[in-house]
């Protein structure tokens, strides 16, 4: 027999390994020496630095943009396939004119010969050095790797690998410098005897205005000194020409393939963390055992007595019985208003598609946290952890569809074809049309973050052809089945609801009870907005699995102590304030993204801005409806619970 521990113990040995572990997502290739090793470019995305550790913007740009003045490949650039999560989420990976061979330095090479169209003019040089000044950096793809550079972190003097390096930097009169050479440290791993394969790639920038292509195609990469001369492009006078070179050098490595993405994956300070679930944990004991004392004395005590007062014959009773019984039902109120607990709802379809919204989300949720812990979604496979994201919430559209038409029909609803029309539409509808609004904005700035109207296509396709109709099956399998009864009996004419306190009126009550499932997700969220604004790879799943389920007992748990209050205070409109009231912690997701763009981000463009507001609002709204759907069926279970409990007459 397993000690007690072990449960724990496993968790924990799972949260903190799940960071390194992983199923590759692609096989590896293996190169021979002199073989071609591909590197492929994506586009230039802002980014922090040593000197300004503020974003400056969220707008990416192609690699061949007109404006950059890059080589390209004499045939011109070709696509990369991608997965449909790869480009929701930005990118648009392209061939370039970078030649590699395996095992074969290159102290030196040019990239093309001198053009006139890859002259810097006026408009192209401002462009360029405005890219500088917001700190964009270039991104490269060797063999599926990252170039980047060398990071030490502070906390733990572990040297990692930071994605991408600077287009160029800002000298000390603050004025823009342009990086046209780049030296490419490329390490390898010997496979088997003569068979290898690419397991880093590190990255150095230089500014060398020196740098020229001789005309038997030579190049001189001029001035390795950093101290020299550096190249600037001129916004006023005559256009710039600039040469762009390159360096490859091989370093042989004892790092396997299939550990190669580790620098990238790095738990940074991962005290803190812990720290914060060991809080959260505090918080949730602390919930249930609140809970806990609610059913296991107040209620138990409550339908102990409201029993034994049942059981009497009122003819046989005392004075003092009756005033027992008063007193019993000025004790306790909730079991004044049975009659009314199960009156329909405000609004009974509109909670409905919410609710049915609010499942698909929570499954879809839950499996793709357990997909990645498990290591199923490898960051070598790119834009995977998107695609299975969509992908499970299309095929989960049954499940929401059942939940919707099962709730509504519990909830006495006639609608029946609106609640079959609205569940798949509505939800997903709003998060299109927000997306789609957005991504006007991208176009209009010629960002390469601008997801093509092919693909929108293809995800209407999918959302109709797939998604609404499991989304209609699961709604006729929910209609099909029996509604589900309430333990009392409703009266037809409802009962009158006493003024509440101020602590349990809808707003105070939201702020309270609100804070308490985001105080559980504060630190990993701070994490998650890190890794999604400042372009990181996060793969802390097993921190990110705790911390939901933290989530989903505090959601719970606070919802029904509401309840539980709002019933003892004779009022019966429990419904919408569950749903409202857990929902509230989206409030402050919302409220955190605020203050996260004054400390960490400085945009300089009203695009940014409406960007970045765009889509928290849009987070913030799912959150919302998830950690609503949590609320009302733990409160719906709680109901339920205790007035089966007690005999009514």
């Amino acid at each position: 027999m397993l000690p007690h521990k072990f449960p724990i113990t496993s968790l924990a040995l799972i949260s903190s390994t799940a960071s390194a572990f992983y199923l590759p997502g692609v096989a590896p290739t293996t190169y021979e020496h002199g073989s071609t090793v591909p590197l492929n470019v994506n586009p230039l995305t802002p980014a922090p630095s040593e000197k300004d550790p503020q974003l400056r913007s969220v707008i990416s740009y192609d690699y061949y943009h007109p404006a950059f003045r890059f080589c390209r490949p004499k045939d011109g650039p070709k696509d990369v396939s991608e997965s449909l999560g790869s480009i929701l989420f930005g990118d648009r990976i392209l061939t370039s004119p970078f030649e590699l061979k395996m095992g074969i330095n290159e102290t030196c090479k040019s990239l093309c010969e001198p053009k006139p169209e890859y002259k810097f003019d006026k408009h192209s040089a401002h462009f360029t050095n405005q890219r500088i000044r917001e700190g964009y950096n270039l991104n490269m793809l060797i063999d599926g790797l990252p170039a980047g550079q060398i990071y030490v972190d502070p906390t733990t003097d572990t040297k990692l690998t930071q994605r991408g390096f600077p287009l160029g930097e800002m000298d000390d009169k603050n004025n823009p410098i342009l990086n046209n050479h780049v030296d490419l440290s490329i390490n390898y791993h010997e496979a088997a005897k003569g068979k290898f394969r690419v397991v880093g790639v590190i990255a150095q920038p230089w500014s060398r205005p020196d740098a020229k292509r001789n005309p038997d195609g030579t190049a001189e990469c001029g001035n390795p000194d950093p101290a020299s001369a550096r190249l600037s492009l001129d916004e006023t006078g005559k256009p710039t020409e600039v040469t762009w070179t390159y360096g490859v050098y091989w370093v042989k490595s004892k790092t396997a393939w299939a550990t190669r993405w580790d620098t990238y994956l790095h738990v940074y300070d991962p005290r803190i963390q812990w720290f914060s679930l060991i809080n959260s944990a505090i918080i949730v004991v602390f919930l249930c055992g609140m809970v806990a004392a609610i059913l296991m004395r107040a209620l138990k005590k409550d339908i102990a007595r409201y029993n034994r007062l049942d059981s009497f014959n009122l003819d046989d009773l005392s004075g003092s019985g009756g005033e027992a019984e008063d007193g019993v039902q000025e004790d306790s109120g909730w079991k004044l208003v049975h009659g009314d607990v199960f009156r329909t709802p405000k609004n009974p379809l509109l909670l409905s598609v919410f609710l049915g919204n609010g499942a698909q989300l929570f499954v879809m949720t839950g499996c793709t946290i357990v997909f990645a812990l498990l290591g199923f979604l490898s960051p070598s496979n790119r834009g995977s952890l998107g695609t299975v994201m969509i992908l499970l919430y299309t095929i989960f559209g049954f499940i929401g569809g059942y939940t919707s038409a099962r709730v509504y029909k519990s909830f006495g609803g006639e609608a029946w074809k609106r609640n079959i029309a609205m569940t798949p539409l509505l939800i997903p509808g709003i998060v299109f049309a927000t997306f789609f609004l957005l991504n006007l904005f991208l176009w209009a700035k010629r960002s390469s973050g601008a997801v093509p109207f092919t693909t929108m296509l293809v995800i209407l396709g999918i959302w109709f052809v797939i998604s609404v109709p499991l989304s209609f099956a699961g709604s006729w399998v929910g209609f099909r089945h029996a509604p589900i009864t309430p333990p009392v009996r409703v009266n037809q004419i409802p009962r009158q609801i006493p003024p509440s306190t101020t602590y349990l009126r809808r707003v105070p009550s939201m702020l309270l009870v609100g804070i308490l499932p985001f105080g559980a997700i504060f630190v990993e969220l701070h994490f998650i907005m890190n890794n999604m604004w400042f372009g990181k790879v996060y793969y802390m799943f097993g921190f990110l699995f705790l911390t939901y389920t933290i989530m989903i007992i505090t959601c719970a748990a606070v919802s029904i102590l509401l309840v539980y209050f709002l019933l003892c205070s004779e009022n019966y409109h429990w419904q919408w304030r569950s749903f409202t009231t857990a929902g509230a912690s989206a409030g402050y997701v919302f409220a955190n993204a605020l203050l996260y763009w004054i400390s960490k981000l400085s945009f300089g463009s009203f695009t940014s801005g409406v960007l970045y507001l765009g889509y928290s609002l849009l987070l913030s709204f799912l959150f919302f409806i998830l950690t609503g759907t949590i609320g009302f069926f733990a409160s719906w279970a709680f109901v339920q619970r205790i007035y089966s409990s007690i005999k009514i007459d």
